[in-house]
């Protein structure tokens, strides 16, 4: 009874919402007060309708709880007019927390933030940024960081100004079964440990998936990362996020990028009409910013690209920014552009032994070394020198 009544109660404020302006308070302290009051191990559950909220929503310190909607396009919670607060929903400091089926829209900063939490999962959800992308569209979408026990299962992430789908700084990672488009970055796993992403449908991003580790972060080194059987496509937005962003630097056309991250496995990917980079491996050197972290290694390792399939029409790469000066003027690979470039770059200190590109099996992929540390001097397209085999990443779990 106590459910049944819980819900008509909601039903109720659902029709003061559509017919009151004066009822979105009390629809914002209703939820609010059921996030704070929810027992651990309980769920707390958002009836269909279209609700705006002015402020950030927040669980923190539960256990167990899962915030479900009645569907996506059902339970919309829209943050269109929000004053006060960044995030649309932050769970902080959590355990075993799901929160499923519905959209999130248009919040002043990132849609949903989650930090220290041992178990996160994010299911069936649409978080967007409705209108033209723009640089004043919150960066992330979907943004769990400093998480563990990380699960992004079949969600939708549209017009986020850094990344869509973004998990920093965590360790044990699924993105599974997702949509990310008209971001500037589709999906990006920074800083992070231990991550299977697979099944995603990345398109119509500046870039469709990123792999990056960062200097100045807590967590310094990130790896052990597998992308493999998605579909990475026309990736060719122009980029839109706010200048000074890293991503920023990404750019128009870039079907992968992996930036001096370590142990990353790229395999049984459909990499296709990518203007720009259909795969770039480069250095951090390349962003041409300074390194004052003394623990940070800006050089990739270990990174295995096979057994997967490119398809590129002919035309010229982006031509704005450095990138496209470079393309321009450094590497003039007209319309001809390799599908997967190395910028070259490598550590002298270390072991001879140690690869940085192993490639094998990519059907219909052309490679570059562009030779970026010696002034592009040398530029080779020779794949020869790099097939060669890495041992496989294990799976997340395993």
């Amino acid at each position: 009874m106590k459910s049944y009544l819980h819900l008509y109660l909601w039903w109720l404020m659902s029709l003061l919402v559509t017919t009151t302006a004066v009822a979105q308070p009390d629809v914002q302290k209703k939820i609010q007060t059921d996030l704070i009051l929810a027992e651990d191990g309980t769920t707390v559950q958002l009836p269909a309708g279209t609700f705006s909220l002015a402020g950030s929503l927040s669980l923190q310190d539960k256990k167990n709880v899962t915030i479900r909607g009645a569907g996506v396009g059902k339970t919309v919670l829209s943050f269109r007019g929000q004053t006060e607060g960044a995030e649309g929903l932050r769970v902080t400091n959590g355990t075993n927390i799901t929160i499923e089926n519905m959209t999130l829209q248009d919040s002043k900063g990132d849609c949903i933030k989650t930090m220290n939490v041992d178990g996160i999962t994010f299911r069936n959800l649409l978080v967007e940024w409705t209108g033209d992308p723009k640089a004043t569209n919150g960066s992330y979408g979907l943004y769990p960081v400093q998480c563990q026990n990380v699960q992004i299962l079949s969600c939708t992430a549209v017009g986020a100004s850094d990344a869509g789908i973004y998990v920093g700084q965590s360790r044990q990672i699924v993105v599974r079964n997702c949509t990310a488009y008209h971001n500037v970055a589709g999906i990006e796993i920074e800083n992070s440990v231990g991550a299977d992403v697979s099944e995603n449908h990345a398109y119509a991003n500046t870039g469709g998936i990123l792999v990056f580790d960062l200097p100045d972060l807590v967590q310094k080194k990130g790896g052990q990362v597998r992308v493999f059987n998605n579909l990475i496509e026309h990736n060719n937005l122009d980029n839109f996020a706010p200048k000074g962003n890293i991503v920023a630097r990404v750019p128009a056309g870039t079907g992968m990028m992996i930036l001096a991250t370590n142990d990353v496995e790229i395999f049984n990917n459909r990499i296709i009409d990518n203007k720009s980079l259909g795969t770039g491996v480069i250095s951090y050197f390349m962003t041409e910013e300074p390194i004052r972290d003394s623990l940070y290694n800006p050089y990739p390792t270990n990174i295995a690209i096979h057994d997967n399939t490119y398809s590129r029409l002919p035309g010229y790469p982006t031509r704005k920014g450095r990138m496209g000066l470079m393309f321009r003027f450094k590497l003039r690979f007209g319309k001809n552009v390799p599908d997967i470039i190395w910028d070259g770059v490598t550590n002298d200190k270390a072991p001879a032994s140690q690869r940085t590109i192993c490639l094998k099996n990519n059907k219909n992929a052309t490679f570059a070394n562009i030779d970026a540390g010696n002034n592009f001097k040398a530029i080779s397209r020779d794949a020869t020198p790099y097939t060669c085999d890495l041992p496989p990443v294990a799976a997340v779990g395993k």
